[in-house]
This record gives C-alpha cells, structure tokens and sequence, in this order.
C-alpha cells in the first residue's frame, strides 16, 4: 500500500489556512447522528473529545483511570511552547518550526510541524481563556523561560506543574460538555480491540476493568490518545499504567506503526537506586534554565560536592556546547552525561550519576534581589536567603519532590541525575489529517509518530497533544464525516463486532488458563532490562540482534509460564497487566528490528557504528531520508514501507549546537 500523507499543495506557511479553507464540512444538523469514539482522555483526549462534544457530535470518551484527570498529561512539569515572541526576543512561528524539524534531526514532516508552530500561538489564548494559572510577570503579563534546542524564552509554564493545570483546563471543558450529554464518560474502561466493517473502522470492544464484562461500542470515526509506550523499557518516567495496547491492537489491525525505534531518553531524571525500584521520577527541563551540570574533573573523586573547588569541575556541557550550554536538547544532552559517567567520572554511590547544581543561579538571584531592594551591602548569607526565596519560587515544588525522594536538600547540595526513558517519538503512521491507514481510525498526540522526527524537543509534546484535540481534528474529522453522513448508526449484534469479543475473550481465557509460576511483573521487569541493554541510548547491530532472539524467548516463555492470579469477572489489575505486557513484548520486537534497519545516528537513535569522530550522531540522509511505516504480517512478521521526506524550505545540515 502506497504511502499518502495527504500535505496540501502550494507555499509551507499557507497549506493549513488552505486545507481549513476548502475541506468538507459537516453541518450541525448532521453532527448530532455522528459518533464518535475518543480513547484516552490526556490532553489529546479530554481537548478531542470536549472540542468534538462542543461542535455537537456525539462522543464516548473511555479512560482506563478511574477519572480523566489521572491521564499521564498531568505530571508533565516545565511548560508548553508557544511563537508569541512575548520577550521581542527573535521567535516566530518559523524559528519555532526551524528548532522543532532541527531538534528532530531531520527526520519528521515539514507540513506537520509547520502547522504545529503555526496553531501554537491559538493554544495559549484558550487555556488562558479557561483560567490555566499560567505564570506571570510582575506587571501582569505571561512569563516565559527556555527550553533545551533554542536560543529563544518561548515556553509558558505554571511552576512546575503546567501538565496538570493544561490537564484541568481541558478536563473542565470535558465535564461541561459530559453534563450537557454531548460526551458519555466511560472511566475504568480498557479499549481491547478496534472493531472494522468494509475495511472502516466502526467501533471498540472495552473491557470494564472494575466488573471484567466486555463491551461493545460503535463509531462513525474512532480516536485514539492513548500516549506513548515508554514503558515497554519497564523503569521510565511514565505512568506506571502507561500502555502501548490501544495502539498495537490498531497496528495488528492494519494500522502502520511509525518510527517505533525513535524513544526519548530524558537527561534529568533522579538516579536509579536499586532493583526494588519500578518507577522514575523526571526532574523538568525547565530546571537547565538556571541549573549547571557538572562532574569532578578527576576521575573517581569521592569528596562531597561542596568540598570540590570550582577548578576542580568539569561543567562538560558549557565545554562541548558553548552556544547552547546547558540547553542543548535532549538526546545531545543525555548521551554526554553517559558519556562522562561511562568513562569513570560519574557520581554518587553507584557513580552512574551528575550533578545538577543551583549554587550560583541562587546567588545571581539574590544580587539581583539585594539590588531591587537597595541592599548593595549586603553579606553572603543575605544574598543567599533572597537568592533562595527566588529559587523556591520558580521550583519550589520541583525542589521539594526531590528532597522527599532522596532526603538531600537541593537548596544547599546540588542534585544528582542521570538519564531515563520518558516519551516516544514514535507511535502509529498517521498522514496530515492524523487519521491512520485504517480508514476512520485516528491517532492524536504522543500516539501518533508526527511531529518530532528522531528526537522531541522540551516543552513540545504538551503543545501537539492540544494542537490535535483542540484545533486540527475538528477540521480533519469533518472533513472525513461529511462523505459518511449516510451511515446509520451500526448495530452492535453485527458479525463484526461478535467476532471481534470473541477474539479478545479468546485471548484473555488463553492468558487466564496458563496457570505459570512467574508473576506479570517479572516478565515485564525482563524484557526492559533487555530494551535498556541493547536498545536503549547506544545501540549496535550485534546487540539489537541478539535482543529480538531473547524477547522471541521470553514471549514464549511468558505464553507458557506466566501466572495470573484472581478471575476474569472482576476487579483484577493483574489480569490488566498481563494483556498490556504481552503487548510490550511484541513491540520490543519490532522496536529492536527497526533500530536494526536503520543503520545510522539520528536524535534520540543512537547507532554506536554510526558517529562522528567527537562522539555526536552522524545521520546518513543518503540511504534513511524517509519515515519507516510498519506493516502487521502475523506472529513476528512486519513489512517496512517508505515514506519518503522531502524537504522544500529547511536544508538538513549535520545539528551543531556548538
């Protein structure tokens, strides 16, 4: 099947006010007898589906949380960009698109991300219109602060919480629209299977998770905001609920997956501190703004992080990145901090570990502070205090979750981080509407492979997950609808939905029925280590190779030896687990094949035998200029099609952020 990514013709900077121009509409009228289904209600969702309920179609909406607030948008920390130029600091929706393609590596669409700068401008009105606390200055208007890959301040925040503030703004205009009737809310509701008829999709079978019954619900169009699949790595930032099962049930049926090497490995996260662990904790981006890393200059040393003179570090990224310092992005980022860790200066008791220090932001603060108040004499300890009081209020939260994790105080010894595993770049093929190569199957936000090519710039997933809910997909979809205005709403006795439940209760009866001695956690704590070791930020042929024969065995062995405690007929989270682990396994599979095809470095896709001669990514636009969509086959078997990237405005050039 040939690719169409469906990029409108004529000049990059006027196809999306074309496309919106003289796409089909549904009138309202008509609206009222559509249905849709929206699954996952992050910020993707809840704008999708409150937008959809608003325009007047009618919308289900399922969340496997106990309520729409606990999506995994809500710990997102630093901020969300925006092209406003609110500082008059150069930014523009082209330098937003330019930092966002170049963040990338070159490797996404140019129409996808252009219209993406272009609608960020729209997202910050909205949520302030909805009363998003977003921070201010001190005559009143919006804040903003830097995030890694530019050298522009274009990022809204709200402390270090803006992912739970945007997650409630959009969540409010949900509830409205669910105490209208517009939006029927199904929480604790697990999508199991995308329901086709005549090749469209129509429709979902969901198990209740607190009864175990499974449902059938049908839809003119089915959404999926089902985030990212971090936690196939089994340690990551995410949720701990955090699935990739929504989107691989739609990529077995039919629906190419995008990309799915393309992971994000975070650079400031806290430290893993032991096996007992499952989980990680992000510490923002936003904290680069004002926090210096750094490690000893001498390998080994064991002295305390104060007791070692200024010197005596090596502020390595200040040294390799002088334009970007401590901004450059993510991927550039993380690789450095293995890097120096990986040749013995690392800190910390397991020395795999830097630090992150606020000493001199503190006292840069405080001057300022002294000054304000006419306080040119004041001593250290003064300035400290003030400095702090800044601090704290930039970060307070921030600081605090981090003293009560490792019992150090931030304020007065510098952090220790280390890289984690924290979004997906990849995720299904969609084209410019989002929908995928099903026909009426969506995909919006972190599900989707769209807009960040090889590696997602800080601050930019909140802006794609409102960009598709709240201001693309009620173009796209319409555009769509309007030829399906003539479809009646389809019974759920039809063949295809039957077919459908028995398949999915097929499966959960086989998983039941295995009885094994090895619990769902210890699988799934496996096959991360094997994602981590051999595809994790270096990658090589020899161990990508190796990891798809240990994870074909560990599916068998999970398939054979897996035990699932409790019944089918009730609240069981074990029985929830499995299924989504046995999804996991599959995907690890084909991430480690993709990684293996694409026999270059490019953003957060590190191939060790591809590298310049200082260690940076060495990308090979020659052979891999070109989005890899894979194809379902059956047990183990995927096709890989092309779709070319061609660019018309940006050149790729090697990134330099030095």
């Amino acid at each position: 099947m040939a690719l169409n990514s469906k990029i409108p013709a004529g000049p990059l900077e006027s196809k999306w006010k074309t496309y919106k121009s003289t796409c089909k509409l549904v009138n309202p009228a008509n609206k009222r007898s559509l249905e849709i289904i929206v699954v996952g209600t992050g910020l993707a969702g809840a704008s999708a589906a409150a937008s959809l309920g608003e325009m007047g179609y009618k919308v289900k909406a399922f969340c496997f949380q106990d309520s729409p607030r606990r999506a995994h948008s809500i710990a997102a920390q630093g901020g969300i960009n925006a092209a406003k130029n609110y500082q008059n600091d150069g930014d523009s929706t082209y330098r937003l698109f330019y930092d966002t393609i170049k963040g990338g590596d070159y490797r996404s669409r140019e129409g996808n991300v252009y219209r993406l700068a272009e609608v960020s401008a729209n997202i910050i009105d909205q949520c302030v219109a909805q009363g998003v606390p977003f921070a201010r200055e001190y005559g009143g208007l919006l804040s903003n602060r830097s995030f890694g890959g530019t050298q522009v301040q274009r990022t809204f925040y709200a402390a270090g919480q803006t992912g739970q503030q945007l997650l409630i703004g959009a969540y409010q205009g949900l509830e409205r629209q669910i105490s209208l009737g517009n939006v029927e809310m199904y929480a604790r509701h697990e999508m199991l299977e995308v329901v086709k008829i005549d090749g469209r999709a129509r429709g979902i079978i969901a198990r209740n998770l607190v009864t175990g019954e499974l449902e059938r619900h049908f839809g003119h169009a089915v959404l999926l905001c089902t985030g990212g699949y971090g936690n196939v790595f089994y340690l990551s930032t995410n949720a701990m609920g955090s699935n990739v099962t929504a989107a691989w049930k739609a990529h077995k049926q039919g629906a190419y997956f995008g990309n799915p090497c393309f992971t994000q490995i975070h650079p400031t996260c806290i430290p893993v501190s032991g096996d007992h662990q499952s989980k990680l904790t992000l510490m923002s981006e936003s904290l680069r703004n004002d926090g210096r890393i750094w490690v000893p200059k001498a390998k080994g040393d064991n002295r305390k992080a104060t007791d070692i003179p200024e010197e005596e570090r090596d502020y390595y990224l200040e040294r390799r990145y002088p334009a970007f310092g401590n901004l450059v992005p993510r991927d550039v980022a993380s690789r450095a901090a293995k890097e120096r860790c990986d040749a013995g200066f690392g800190v910390g008791s397991s020395k795999m570990a830097v630090y992150l220090d606020f000493a001199s932001a503190i006292m840069r603060y405080g001057k300022v502070e002294a000054h304000k108040q006419g306080l040119g004499g004041a001593d250290k300890d003064a300035i400290y205090k003030m400095g702090k009081d800044v601090v704290k209020e930039k970060y307070g939260n921030l600081f605090d979750m981090y003293a009560k994790i490792t019992g150090e105080n931030p304020y007065e010894v510098p952090m220790r981080i280390y890289p984690a595993v924290h979004y997906t770049m990849g995720g299904l093929w969609v084209d410019y509407e989002l929908m995928t190569t099903v026909p009426g199957l969506y995909a919006l936000g972190e599900a989707n492979f769209s807009d960040h090519g090889a590696n997602r710039l800080g601050a930019s997933a909140l802006m794609q997950g409102l960009a598709d809910g709240y201001f693309v997909i009620p173009y796209t979809l319409g555009n769509n609808l309007a030829d399906d205005i003539r479809t009646k709403a389809i019974a759920t006795d039809h063949p295809a939905f039957v077919q459908a439940e028995k398949d999915v209760n097929d499966r959960i009866n086989k998983l039941m029925s295995i009885k094994g001695t090895e619990s769902v956690e210890s699988f799934h704590k496996r096959l991360g280590k094997i994602m981590w070791d051999k595809c994790g930020m270096g990658r090589n042929a020899k161990g990508l190779s190796e990891a798809v024969t240990e994870i074909r065995a560990l599916k068998n062995e999970f398939w054979s030896n897996v035990r699932i405690p409790g019944d089918i007929k009730e609240y069981n989270p074990e029985l929830d687990k499995a299924g989504r682990v046995a999804d996991f396994i599959e995907l690890g599979e084909l991430m480690c094949k993709d990684a293996l095809e694409r026999n270059e470095s490019c953003g957060g896709h590190f191939r060790e035998e591809s590298q310049t001669e200082d260690g940076e990514a060495l990308r090979d636009d020659e052979k891999y200029m070109y989005v890899a969509a894979w194809e379902y086959k059956g047990e183990s078997q995927f096709e890989m099609h092309k779709e070319t990237l061609d660019y018309e405005v940006v050149h790729p050039s090697a990134r330099s952020y030095k």
